[in-house]
């Protein structure tokens, strides 16, 4: 069985458990990973080198917000979003149409101005894509965008659903809850074989799903990068 795995929340302040997450997952056989790199945080030179260095190594750098933090909450499905899921995370739910694609643009720039790899993969914080019409979709400089359903393809518009697996359980209620969900969602990959998203936060290693998450990192399946042409078969 495949598995797109992704680090997120990549910033200076998480490289040291970026750092360690990755070792974990090479030390399992999984080379092909993709991280969702924050632009909006306070990079210094040697964490710009370090992002060069992974993306050297064969490790994707995708785009993931702006700040990773919503300005403030707009209207009722935010705030209903925010306090069942993202908490404050999820900033694109505070925008308009063009808000949404002046960030997603100034995102794209940023690798280039710091001179790492044109991102063609984007991940909205919280999976939350916002208010984005699929007219806008083919003018951004991304060839796909991972949503909670799973991938769309900007050019075509069309959705790859694709099963998804979470680890951020900072409360019992969350644990229990991710974990019935992460075990329904490994079984229906496996029964429709097809690729499974593991999607890892920093902080993942030290919550209370930390032993299911090292689990699936030793649980046999093979990685591919977001990025793969043949990430979704």
């Amino acid at each position: 069985m495949k598995a797109l795995i992704s680090i997120h929340d990549v910033m200076p302040e998480t490289l040291e458990r970026v750092r360690w997450l990755i070792e974990q997952l090479q030390d399992n056989g999984h080379d092909a990973i993709t991280l969702l790199v924050v632009p909006g945080r306070d990079w210094q030179a040697e964490d710009i080198r370090q992002l060069a260095d992974w993306s050297a190594q064969g490790i994707e750098l995708a785009a993931h917000g702006w700040h990773h933090k919503a300005a403030h909450v707009k209207g009722l499905w935010h705030r209903l979003h925010a306090a069942l899921i993202s908490r404050d995370v999820a900033e694109h739910l505070a925008l308009d149409a063009e808000g949404i694609e002046t960030l997603m643009h100034g995102s794209a720039a940023w690798f280039e101005q710091q001179g790492l790899p044109a991102p063609s993969s984007y991940v909205p914080p919280a999976w939350a894509l916002g208010a984005l019409p699929k007219a806008r979709w083919p003018m951004l400089p991304y060839r796909r965008i991972e949503v909670t359903r799973g991938l769309l393809d900007t050019r075509s518009g069309q959705l790859d659903p694709l099963p998804l697996v979470g680890f951020e359980a900072d409360t019992r209620l969350r644990a229990t809850f991710l974990r019935a969900w992460n075990s329904i969602q490994a079984g229906k990959a496996r029964r429709q074989r097809r690729p499974l998203r593991i999607g890892i936060h920093p902080q993942d290693g030290e919550l209370l799903l930390a032993d299911d998450l090292m689990g699936f990192i030793r649980g046999g399946w093979t990685s591919r990068r977001m990025d793969d042409p043949n990430a979704v078969s």
